[in-house]
């Protein structure tokens, strides 16, 4: 059946320093100094602002190991707990993706993880046959049009939103990143929290209109972005100094959030696709 519209609310919930590629190697325990108790602290502001709206929360499986009541929080305020990665670096390599599910085979099981997304939404086809095998019934690691809902073998494929604007592409092979081949193709990744960092409001009026029209966008946020660090984001000066295009995703967002939880119906990915299976 076709699920009522509603907004798709997933949050990928990561430390501050994931932004950065300078950390993806470190040895755990200087990740974890780095953190600062950071992801231990930020979700309790975040479930608060959520109220009873019910979001997907995607998480990393280091946190977990930091933060054993991290995703107990999550699933006894009746929020979707998912699986992000183990270490949040690209996971695009098949050795590296069974690594991450084997390692966090058990907290996924005790927290009913249906739900996966790749980390910066870049995976690679053969993620699909393993999703399956470790009892993932979907996966939101595309970018495609509103309302695009693929079958990859069992896999549901839920996209992060975009909105075409030079008619609606035909492939959606992984990997389909947010990347200048996107863009040039005529689609504007409103989905992606980079654009409601620089764009909020037109990001406000396109999820109005989409969901006007019948569909069901689906927008990512980051922890970091809701609850800012302490010196943030001066603590990130030397990354945004070598790559500028990381600014929109240090905006705070809490403001865009409270929008949006307070005009669309919102949703867990998880609820939507029990809904369309059916």
């Amino acid at each position: 059946m076709t699920p009522s519209p509603r907004l798709l609310l997933t949050i990928d919930y990561e430390s501050w320093f994931a932004l950065s590629r300078r950390h993806d190697f470190l040895a755990s325990e200087k990740r974890f100094a780095l953190d600062e108790g950071y992801s231990r602290d930020a979700i309790d502001p975040i479930l608060e602002m959520l109220g009873e709206a019910k979001a997907s929360f995607y998480l990393v499986g280091e946190l977990v190991e930091w933060y054993p009541d991290l995703p107990q929080k999550i699933f006894n305020a009746g929020h979707e707990v998912g699986f992000h990665c183990q270490v949040h670096r690209p996971l695009t390599i098949v050795s590296d993706i069974k690594h991450d599910l084997q390692t966090s085979a058990g907290w996924r099981k005790k927290y009913k993880v249906h739900g996966f997304r790749a980390p910066m939404i870049n995976t690679v086809e053969s993620v699909y046959p393993l999703l399956e095998q470790n009892n993932f019934t979907y996966s939101s690691s595309l970018y495609a049009p509103t309302g695009t809902i693929l079958q990859k073998g069992k896999i549901w494929e839920i996209p992060a939103s975009t909105l075409p604007l030079l008619g609606r592409p035909s492939n959606f092979h992984a990997p389909r990143r947010m990347d200048l081949s996107l863009i040039f193709g005529g689609e504007f990744p409103y989905g992606s929290s980079f654009m409601s960092g620089l764009f909020a409001k037109t990001v406000f009026k396109i999820i109005e209109k989409e969901l006007k029209a019948g569909l069901s966008p689906v927008i990512f946020l980051h922890p970091y972005e809701i609850v800012p660090p302490t010196r943030w984001p001066a603590r990130l000066a030397r990354d945004l100094f070598a790559n500028p295009l990381l600014f929109p995703f240090t905006r705070n967002k809490s403001f865009f959030l409270n929008d949006l939880l307070h005009n669309f119906p919102i949703s867990t990915v998880e609820a939507y696709v029990n809904e369309a299976a059916q």
